[in-house]
């Protein structure tokens, strides 16, 4: 299987990324900003850049922030969609299930409502589970699809992951915010 050097591009900016996202900084470049209704949700985020949609979709317990350090090189070319997810970054928490299917679906209404036909989606970890889903769901929006560090099964994890995980809950993402 041969990849094309901006996959390998993307992929190793996405590692690097989530590791600097800690000390990331506020992207220098012009953008806009909003909330939109989207399925019960005022979803967060920013576009930046002309051209190509790019819908960025960052990794569980994180947010959109952590694509600052790639997103003024992205948007060079591209119109640079970010957005957070429901219960992450600035899209607050509403009374339904956490849920692959259902953040696929809020992609999906997210590409609509900013009036892309279609939209490339990239996501990262858990947003790659979540982008995947909105291509299988909604194949009539999603162009093309770039995942970055996702699983297919749970058992595609590392043993000590999914040890870790079982001990996340409230105080663990609450300590994880910070």
């Amino acid at each position: 299987m041969t990849f094309r050097p901006y996959i390998l591009a993307s992929i190793a900016a996405m590692l690097m990324a989530a590791s600097l996202s800690a000390h990331a900084q506020p992207n220098s470049t012009a953008f806009r900003s909003g909330y939109a209704p989207v399925n019960g949700l005022r979803m967060y985020y920013e576009i930046h850049g002309t051209g190509q949609p790019l819908i960025l979709v960052h990794g569980g317990l994180g947010s959109s922030d952590m694509f600052a350090p790639i997103v003024p090189e992205l948007s060079k070319g591209r119109q640079v969609i970010e957005m957070d997810l429901q219960a992450h970054g600035r899209t607050v928490d509403i009374d339904r299930p956490l849920s692959f299917e259902a953040m696929a679906d809020d992609i999906a209404t997210l590409i609509r409502y900013l009036g892309f036909e279609k939209a490339d989606v990239m996501g990262y970890s858990v947003g790659g589970e979540v982008a995947l889903r909105a291509a299988i769901q909604h194949p009539e929006v999603v162009r093309k699809l770039i995942i970055v560090s996702a699983t297919f099964r749970r058992d595609g994890w590392y043993r000590e992951i999914v040890a870790g995980m079982e001990h996340l809950d409230e105080t663990v993402a609450e300590q994880m915010m910070h």
